[in-house]
This record gives structure tokens, C-alpha cells and sequence, in this order.
């Protein structure tokens, strides 16, 4: 990835981690992809190589990413969903034309058309979250426990109980307070 941005967080449900283009939403917000070549750089990360992206593209892509991280949230705390962010995420989802093909090694892979392809990608997107929010995989939708992140997030664990969006990050951090505040009790500490 070029310097001076902050690396994406990938995990393994396309939606979510699409929300996670913008983390720390509670703290001091960190925009992941701020510029056009960003977002082409994170669609490439994830299967879905665009040759170009406007502006104009990056702020649907932004839209589609708070839409989906307002549904999901909504859905994690057993809300009634947004009506905006679902009629974004539905328009998102109807406007692109992608195919998913079969490749020689038994793997899904997204075939983008060839004219609007930010459109097609955000369109998968778009269905990954419907298809996830809809309930319709083995999992659950599920809301960080950092008071500063709270990014929602697909839990597959065994339990469905992990607390945390991002272990190498959120949770990281949390089990360090949680260390050092223990540290701070105990009698003779430095301090």
C-alpha cells in the first residue's frame, strides 16, 4: 500500500469490512480510503479491480459504507433499520451489473462490466450486506466493543460471542488498558 495511509482492515465478510474503510468512529476518526486511488486500491484487495474512480464515485462508495454501517448497527442492536440506508443499499445493489463466475478452482470470483465497474463493485457490496443484515448466513451482526470503535462487525465464532471488531487492533488495545490499569493498582507500581 503507498505511504502515508493508514492500512485497511480486511476480514473475511466483505460488507463489514467495507464499513471498516472508516474506523474510531467515536474517537478520532480514521478515514481509510480518502481518496479515489484508495478506494480503487482496497476494491483491488478484495477482488474487485476497477481500472478508475471519480469523485463523484468516492462519495457513493462513502454513502454505501454509512448505509450499511447504519443498517448493520441497527440490525446488531435488534433496531428497526434506517429507511434511508436501506434505500441506498437496495439502489447500490440494483444499479450493478457484476457477475459471479466460477473459476477452475472452484472459487466465486466477480466478473465487473466494463463500463461503470465502481458502480458493479459497489453493487456487490451492496448485496453482501443484504444477504448479511437479511440474516441469511451462519453468523451474527454484532457491534465492537471499544467505546471508540463500535464498527459493526460479522461474528462466525463457534459461541458468536467475540467482542471485538478487529483482535490485532480493538482488542489489543482494550486487553493493554485493561493491563496497565491492573498494573496501576497493585501496591508498589511505578507510576
Amino acid at each position: 500500500m503507498p505511504a502515508g495511509f493508514p492500512d485497511f482492515r480486511l476480514g473475511t465478510v466483505l460488507a463489514t469490512s467495507f464499513t471498516g474503510t472508516l474506523s474510531e468512529r467515536r474517537g478520532d476518526a480514521v478515514e481509510r480510503i480518502p481518496t479515489p486511488r484508495r478506494l480503487i486500491d482496497w476494491l483491488a484487495v478484495n477482488g474487485l479491480a476497477v481500472d478508475s474512480c471519480t469523485s463523484a464515485q468516492l462519495d457513493l462508495a462513502r454513502e454505501l459504507r454509512e448505509s450499511i454501517h447504519a443498517a448493520a448497527t441497527a440490525a446488531a442492536l435488534q433496531e428497526a433499520l434506517p429507511a434511508s440506508a436501506v434505500q441506498v443499499i437496495n439502489d447500490r445493489s440494483a444499479r450493478g451489473r457484476a457477475a459471479a463466475v466460477l473459476t477452475p478452482e472452484g472459487k466465486r470470483q466477480w466478473r465487473l462490466g466494463s463500463t461503470s465497474s465502481v458502480e458493479d463493485a459497489l453493487g456487490v457490496i451492496a448485496a453482501d450486506a443484504i444477504s448479511v443484515i437479511a440474516g441469511e448466513r451462519d453468523g451474527r451482526l454484532a457491534l465492537c466493543a471499544s467505546p471508540t470503535c463500535r464498527a459493526a462487525f460479522f461474528d462466525t465464532s463457534r459461541s458468536r460471542t467475540r467482542k471485538w471488531c478487529d483482535m490485532n487492533t480493538c482488542g489489543n488495545r482494550q486487553k493493554k488498558a485493561r493491563f496497565q490499569a491492573n498494573q496501576r493498582k497493585k501496591p508498589g507500581s511505578a507510576e
